[in-house]
């Protein structure tokens, strides 16, 4: 059965997503515009690029949204010391959150030592902060999905993340229901990359998302407003990438 929007106030659904502001070309305005819908919204957090965490630190002081940011972005396979590194300078940026994508190659390869190890260095670098591994489902088979998702967990990991959303695919119910399926219930799982409207929002968390990644916040919480003030949804569709 469909969740249904009564089943979800405009609150809680905010406290599941994890506003996207990601795009290589944004300038600082256009980095500040997203911020304001984040704030405006009262989203979980928004997930920046590295070089704009202090900045966004700042932006969203007392509002009471968390900052978290992008490690190994977007293709997983810079070094591990390189993602510890990323990691530690993002903490003292102010980050607190860390989505860090998996080395896809070594995993598709079957060296799961080297991917467990790398992601529970990324883990240890964040130093108890929240830590979601993305294995980029749309490049895997449902074998390396389980798999990544239970190294992940295995190395200590607090979510497993669909996808970047830069990759030609995204999130899916199937692929969440596959990795909520795999995990157990210590590690959460985060839905990214194509989630654009109410009705998506819905679906992954039917399918047993706990978080959201999109650049369409505005759209799925306003959505969800118009239908509780006596509305139709508007069916608009924020058309970025992730």
């Amino acid at each position: 059965m469909t969740e249904t929007t009564d089943q979800i106030t405009e609150a809680q659904l905010a406290a599941t997503i994890d506003h996207a502001i990601l795009k290589p070309e944004f300038t600082r305005d256009d980095v500040d515009e997203q911020l304001t819908i984040a704030r405006d919204w009262k989203v979980f957090s928004v997930c920046v690029r590295p070089s704009d965490i202090a900045h966004a630190t700042e932006f969203l002081g007392g509002s009471g949204v968390a900052v978290g940011t992008v490690i190994g972005f977007p293709h997983g396979t810079t070094s591990t010391a390189a993602k510890v590194a990323e990691t530690r300078q993002a903490a003292q940026d102010g980050a607190t959150e860390f989505d860090m994508v998996i080395n896809i190659g070594a995993l598709r390869s079957g060296f799961d030592d080297v991917v467990r190890d790398d992601i529970r260095a990324v883990v240890e670098a964040a130093a108890g902060a929240i830590t979601k591994v993305i294995l980029e489902v749309s490049l895997l088979s449902d074998e390396q999905i389980e798999r990544g998702s239970r190294l992940a967990e295995e190395a200590g990991a607090d979510f497993v993340k669909t996808s970047t959303g830069f990759a030609g695919g995204g999130a899916t119910v199937e692929t969440v229901s596959l990795m909520r399926r795999t995990v157990g219930p210590q590690t959460q799982v985060k839905a990214s990359g194509g989630v654009r409207s109410l009705q998506d929002a819905l679906a992954m968390l039917e399918a047993g998302a706990t978080r959201l990644g999109t650049s369409g916040s505005a759209t799925i919480l306003g959505e969800l407003r118009q239908i509780a003030a006596g509305g139709a949804a508007s069916g608009a569709v924020d058309e970025s990438s992730y």
